[in-house]
C-alpha cells in the first residue's frame, strides 16, 4: 500500500519527518520500520526523514505486506461483512475467541482470519481492531497492516466509532430506556471478574428495551465508554443481568448456552477514503429462538 501527501504551503521547508507524523499520522513504531525496508519516498525516489520538502513535494509512505507471521493460521469458515484493501469485517459466531491466549491456543478468530489472508497471497499480521468476549457473537474488525491499525484504534480513543449491542435480559427495565454511569474495576483476586466500584474506572452504557418477553427483555446498549465485560457488568448492577451469563449470573437457563449478547452494529470513518462505514450483523438464531419461545 502507498499513501501520498502533497506537501502545501504549512510543511514547505520543513522535514519529511514533519509530514509523516503531522499530516500522515504516521506512529514512530511505523516510521522505524519505513526506513528499514526504504519505504519512504520524496518525489518517488528514496529519501530519509532528514530531508527537506517544499510545497508541492509529492512525500510517500510504501507499506508493505510481508511481515513474520506470529501464530499458527487455521482454514475455518467465517463470514465476512465487509473486505477491502485495508481491512476486513467478520460476524464472529459465539464460542469463538478473538486471540490466543494461556487457555486457548487453537480454534481462534485471529488464526481464521490468518488463514482467509494467506489465500490472497498475503502475508500479514491479523490485527483485530476491537474485541469480544469468548460467547458474545458479532462484528470484528481486522486491519491488514500497521498503518490502518493505528488510524482505526486512534478513532476509538477518539469515540468516533460507534457500537451497537443487542442483548436479552431477565427482567423489565424501567425506565424502558436510560443512561448506566456506574464506574467499573477488576474484582479483587481474581483475573476475569469485574465489579462496580467507586474507585473503578468511569464507565457508561447507554440502554433502551425494544421488545418485551414475559420475564426477559431485548435491549439495544450503546457503549460509550469500552471497559471489559461491560454490558455485562453494568446489566447485573441494574438487576437485569444476561440471560446465560454463567459469570454475572446466577439464575439458570436452558434457553441458551452462553451470555444472549451480540454486537450488531459497528460505524467508523473509512481511514482512507474518510467516508462513512455502517456494518451490521443480524441477531443470530440462538438469540432469536429465545425471542420466539
Amino acid at each position: 500500500m502507498r499513501i501520498d501527501f502533497n506537501v502545501t504551503e504549512q510543511y514547505d521547508g520543513k522535514k519529511v519527518l514533519h509530514v509523516l507524523k503531522g499530516q500522515m499520522k504516521l506512529s514512530s513504531r511505523l516510521i522505524k520500520n519505513l526506513k528499514k525496508h526504504d519505504g519512504i519516498l520524496l518525489n518517488g525516489s528514496s529519501a530519509r526523514t532528514i530531508d527537506t520538502v517544499h510545497t508541492g513535494d509529492i512525500v510517500s509512505a510504501v507499506i508493505e505486506y510481508n511481515e513474520e507471521i506470529n501464530f499458527q493460521p487455521e482454514e475455518s469458515d467465517i463470514s465476512i461483512i465487509y473486505e477491502d484493501q485495508y481491512f476486513l469485517a467478520v460476524n464472529k459466531k459465539a464460542g469463538i475467541p478473538v486471540h490466543p491466549s494461556a487457555g486457548h491456543q487453537a480454534g481462534t478468530l485471529v488464526q481464521m482470519v490468518l488463514a482467509h489472508l494467506i489465500k490472497q497471497g498475503l502475508s500479514v499480521k491479523a490485527r483485530p481492531i476491537n474485541r469480544l468476549d469468548k460467547d458474545t457473537s458479532g462484528i470484528v474488525l481486522f486491519a491488514k497492516n500497521s498503518y490502518i491499525q493505528d488510524r482505526l484504534i486512534a478513532q476509538m480513543k477518539k469515540n468516533s466509532v460507534f457500537k451497537l449491542y443487542l442483548g436479552i435480559v431477565h427482567g423489565i427495565y424501567e425506565p424502558s430506556e436510560g443512561i448506566i454511569n456506574l464506574p467499573i474495576a477488576r474484582k479483587i483476586n481474581s483475573t476475569i471478574e469485574r465489579v462496580v466500584d467507586t474507585n473503578g474506572t468511569p464507565s457508561i452504557t447507554r440502554y433502551k428495551t425494544l421488545e418485551v418477553h414475559k420475564d426477559l427483555s431485548l435491549v439495544q446498549f450503546t457503549l460509550e465508554t469500552g471497559r471489559t465485560h461491560q454490558i455485562r457488568v453494568h446489566s447485573k448492577a441494574m438487576g437485569h443481568p444476561l440471560l446465560g451469563d454463567w459469570l454475572y449470573s446466577d439464575i439458570k437457563t436452558d434457553l441458551i448456552d452462553r451470555q444472549a449478547l451480540h454486537s450488531t452494529l459497528f460505524a467508523f470513518d473509512h481511514p482512507i477514503t474518510s467516508g462513512r462505514i455502517i456494518l451490521n450483523a443480524p441477531i443470530p438464531e440462538d438469540m432469536r429462538k429465545v425471542l420466539r419461545n
